[in-house]
Order: structure tokens, then sequence, then C-alpha cells
């Protein structure tokens, strides 16, 4: 099929995917399909997902930047500790197979589902932390930067979660500085993918205009809705994603 004809599809479900992502992370779920179905091999298809869906997450972040959600200065640490976890997790994933991962995180997100619609510290009010900055830098922000790098599926979710049980954050507050993470491990695997050559160009670039404006229009509807729209995306898409990665554990 064309990239022509193949276009607005493109555009349209990137757009998706990046509305989705910046409200509560998943986006992965429509773009990579849609990848493989364009004929790319599953590398190329990881490879141009990233190239695509960084643009997404960085509008979602410049955005939350800019209307103040996120203080730069005290992330900037747990952006360092992402970055050289995404980076590790991208180099180690090409030695070592990920089998365990796919057997553990849709039970881990499962649970995260059932936490974001059952407990009462998930609002739009932060709440005490139960560690310190750096301790969440160090566990949090390399722990689940090494997972995008090495697997990926619900990253944006782990880093909210992070936020909202271990530091206290409101939902609202909690949603805007994972997107600042997971915009650094997007970066921080999508550099490695480039050494290899894999990322494919033509559909990437058409790709990461949908998510650009995708994910500036999900960080708008985060700073207007907060915990009356994340809470239940985020439920959804911690259950779609495990409801994924169990089936195809079953193929």
């Amino acid at each position: 099929m064309e990239l022509f004809h193949l276009a607005p599809l493109l555009f349209g479900l990137a757009l998706l995917s990046g509305l989705i992502d910046a409200i509560a992370g998943g986006g992965g779920l429509i773009t990579v399909p849609l990848l493989l179905w364009t004929g790319l091999s599953p590398v190329e298809a990881l490879a141009t997902n990233k190239a695509q869906a960084v643009w997404g997450s960085f509008a979602a972040t410049a955005n939350f930047v800019r209307r103040g959600a996120v203080d730069l200065r005290r992330a900037a640490l747990a952006v360092a500790c992402t970055f050289a976890g995404a980076a590790l997790g991208a180099l180690l994933v090409q030695y070592l197979a990920s089998d365990l991962l796919e057997r553990l995180v849709p039970v881990l997100l499962i649970g995260f589902a059932l936490y974001f619609l059952f407990s009462p510290r998930v609002s739009d009010i932060d709440s005490h932390h139960r560690i310190g900055e750096r301790a969440f830098a160090f566990m949090a922000g390399t722990g689940v930067g090494f997972y995008d790098g090495f697997f990926g599926p619900g990253t944006g979710t782990f880093f909210a979660m992070g936020y909202v049980a271990l530091l206290g954050y409101g939902l609202r507050r909690a949603t805007a500085h994972a997107k600042l993470l997971n915009f650094t491990s997007n970066l921080a695997a999508l550099l490695f993918f480039l050494l290899g050559g894999h990322v494919v160009w033509a559909i990437a670039l058409i790709m990461a205009a949908g998510q650009l404006a995708g994910g500036w229009i999900g960080a708008h509807l985060v700073l207007r809705h907060g915990a009356l729209l994340i809470r239940p995306v985020l439920v959804i898409a911690s259950l779609a994603v495990s409801l994924k990665l169990l089936l195809e554990g079953l193929d």
C-alpha cells in the first residue's frame, strides 16, 4: 500500500495515541500494531514507534511545563536516572530475553488498575510522601526507565503510579511529571535505535505530526479535568495493556 494513501490513517491514529498517552499512557497499543500492519519488521516497528512517540511526549511535557505543572529543578535527578536506566535497558534488550517481563507486567498493571480505582489516595490533592525525592529518582526513575528501554508497555502508568504511591503527588501533578520522565525514556531509547539505523523516517515524520497534536491536546485535557478524567482512563489503559500482553502470551 502506498504511503500517500496511508498518511491520513497514520496521522489520525498517531494523534489518538498521543492524546491517550498524555492522559494515561498506553498509546503504543495503537501505534505498534499499526506499524506492523504497514509491513515493517518488528525491529523497524519498535524503532519507528519511538521516533514518533517521542514527539507526543515532548508536546505533552512542553504544555505541562508551560502551564507550571512540572517542577523541572526538583525533577532533574529523576530525569537523569530515567535516561540512564532507559539507555541501559535498550542496550541489554539486544542480548537478553524479555519473557519474564512479558509474564510479570500484566499482573502489575492489573494491580495498578485496582489501586487507581479504589484507593482514596488517588485524587488531585497531594498527600504525604513515603520516600524522598532522591530515593524516588534512583528507584522509580532508573527502574522504570530501564523497563521502558528493555520492554515498554505501560511505562507512563508505572511512572504515574510511582509519583502517587511513593511521593504522594495528586493525580494531575503526577501525570505531568510522569510525562516528563516518559519523554526522557523515549528519547534515550530512540538514540540507541538511531545507532542501528532501524527508523523508517517517511512513516515516523507523518506520525510525529499527529503525536504533536495529540500530546498537546491530551495535556490540556489533563490540566482542565484532572482526576475526573485521568483516573478512569488510567484504569482502562492499564487493563487494556494487560489484556493485550496476556493474549499475546497465549499465542
